[in-house]
């Protein structure tokens, strides 16, 4: 029988692989109950070195931003209605950027209703959830994925995108902070957030409203004119203020 020593380093390798694993795929590949399981994590939840997060248990390998399939889980229900909202913006046939934020993911599975559709993004999520609609067709921009995420920031990524242009781009954030708005965790996702807003007609932000009053570490460009934020909440008078001149919709 394995030591809770071992039990926890299989824990954190399977994690760490992962990014998130519900405590019952972690209760089946330890062949132990899930109970026990609860019972490992616990002391790995007080060191800091993982998290529980609605029955998951997420990896913290990256600090800041939780694992891509883990921020899927967080706030659901906001993003999958900021998702079908966002997606009723684009039409069949319709030529669209994504970036590899967790609430363009929902977006993605949305858009899978649709046809015909050209897709430019950064992330191997929103590509192979997309790929695979009959008439789409999907670009992958990058060759080097991060790998907390599947996200690509190298050279052939920014050129890949620089090269298209797209009716609507698709775009999330980190965090909305009342002094410098819309804000991600790294240099790089801010630098593809624009390169795809500059390829584009129209910029579209969704972002839900546990990002309000929160800081990151890179702002993003204000809201102009003909830029859209999905929300599920209105953002309070100081956020408005920061955000810029754009549309705000909320979702119910």
């Amino acid at each position: 029988m394995l030591t809770v020593a071992l039990y926890e380093q299989e824990v954190l390798s399977a994690v760490a692989l992962r990014g998130t694993m519900s405590v019952r795929e972690l209760a089946t590949l330890l062949n132990v109950s899930e109970q026990t399981v609860r019972r490992v994590v616990k002391p790995l939840v007080e060191r800091g070195v993982v998290e529980k997060v609605h029955g998951a248990v997420v990896g913290r390998s990256r600090p800041g931003e939780a694992p891509f399939l883990a921020r899927m889980t967080v706030h659901q229900r906001a993003k999958v209605a900021i998702a079908a909202r966002v997606a009723s913006m684009v039409r069949d046939g319709d030529t669209v950027a994504l970036d590899t934020g967790s609430t363009t993911g929902f977006v993605a599975q949305a858009l899978r209703q649709h046809r015909g559709l050209t897709v430019v993004t950064n992330s191997t999520f929103i590509a192979t959830t997309l790929a695979t609609i009959p008439g789409n067709r999907v670009h992958m921009a990058g060759v080097e994925l991060r790998n907390h995420d599947g996200a690509a920031f190298d050279e052939s990524a920014f050129a890949v995108v620089r090269s298209m242009r797209v009716r609507v781009a698709i775009l999330s954030a980190s965090a909305v902070d009342a002094h410098r708005g819309l804000m991600v965790q790294e240099r790089a996702e801010a630098e593809m957030s624009a390169t795809m807003g500059s390829v584009a007609d129209h910029r579209v932000f969704a972002v839900d409203s546990s990002k309000f009053g929160q800081a990151a570490l890179v702002a993003l460009a204000s809201l102009g004119s003909g830029d859209t934020l999905v929300t599920d909440t209105r953002p309070a008078p100081e956020l408005l203020g920061a955000l810029g001149s754009g549309e705000i919709v909320i979702v119910g």
